[in-house]
């Protein structure tokens, strides 16, 4: 494999349980599919909701599917910002001791008291690609993305490896602009 990597934007967006999505759309409203993402079987919805932090809220937010064990709000420090809450840079699913917020849908809403996260920057990758790459899951890389006027090496970059996952790297919407990507953009791990 060529040590070159999709590096995709991920933007503010949730992950919901099903009891929290029931509450927020509706007692048998289900997710449904808008687009279908890089990551197999992970999924844009149609379905939107709003972010109500101390100081202002987000509308239109993004509900990626499928559903998942625990709710997760990641957004970026500008939205934590923008809402007047802490967001802690961590990975996806680790959520203990972070901070909460409202959720509100069509149907009602939810106060989540943890979940409010700032992703970590990571590099999704199958077993095989990442032999190839030469790392190993939880290894901590940097990432150079080269850009007209704005090329930049991220630090602090994990390397995720799964049997579910297809090689990109996922950066917030700060960090992508940071870095000037637009259009199909690509990094290169750095050992």
């Amino acid at each position: 494999m060529e040590n070159k990597i999709l590096v995709e934007t991920s933007a503010r967006h949730v992950h919901v349980t099903v009891e929290d999505m029931e509450k927020l759309l509706g007692k048998g409203n289900e997710l449904t599919v808008k687009k279908m993402l890089s990551q197999p079987g992970q999924f844009a919805s149609n379905e939107r909701i709003t972010l109500v932090g101390p100081k202002n809220s987000i509308s239109n937010v993004l509900i990626l599917g499928p559903t998942r064990s625990a709710t997760q709000v990641e957004i970026s420090l500008t939205d934590a910002r923008t809402l007047g809450v802490t967001a802690l840079v961590r990975e996806s699913g680790d959520i203990k001791g972070t901070n909460g917020i409202k959720l509100v849908g069509p149907a009602g809403e939810v106060e989540i008291t943890e979940g409010v996260i700032a992703a970590k920057r990571h590099i999704h990758l199958d077993p095989k690609s990442a032999e190839e790459l030469g790392v190993k899951d939880k290894q901590i890389v940097s990432a150079k993305i080269d850009t007209e006027g704005r090329s930049l090496v991220f630090g602090d970059v994990v390397i995720r490896v799964s049997e579910k996952f297809a090689p990109a790297m996922h950066i917030d919407t700060d960090e992508s602009n940071a870095a000037g990507c637009s259009g199909e953009v690509y990094c290169e791990i750095i050992k």
